[in-house]
């Protein structure tokens, strides 16, 4: 039975929806994104176009804003509670680890 859609997020979704914690378009979450995770996360110009229109379909985040072909975007209260439950989720990832080794990341 395949999981619920967005029970848990790809990197590339999560930063998608933290980079529009801010008004933001496509082409500044293309550079943000890298910047943010010092290169370890990319997201294509494609996978980001596809991400966005499936947050609009889902009422994840919302258009503020067109410019001929730029559309700008910002996080919904449905996509800020997502965000959330994500960060939590990999928050008792971190503790599982710690208390699993016994160590702390360093």
């Amino acid at each position: 039975m395949p999981r619920p859609k967005y029970q848990t997020l790809t990197e590339q979704m999560f930063y998608v929806l933290l980079c529009l914690t801010e008004e933001r378009c496509g082409m500044d979450m293309l550079q943000l994104i890298p910047e943010i995770t010092d290169g370890r996360v990319t997201v294509g110009s494609g996978t980001l176009y596809d991400l966005l229109d499936q947050f609009l379909d889902a009422g994840l985040i919302r258009e503020t804003k067109r410019e001929g072909r730029r559309r700008s975007y910002k996080i919904s209260g449905n996509g800020i509670d997502l965000l959330k439950k994500e960060y939590s989720r990999i928050c008792a990832q971190i503790s599982d680890y710690e208390k699993f080794t016994g160590e702390g990341l360093k």
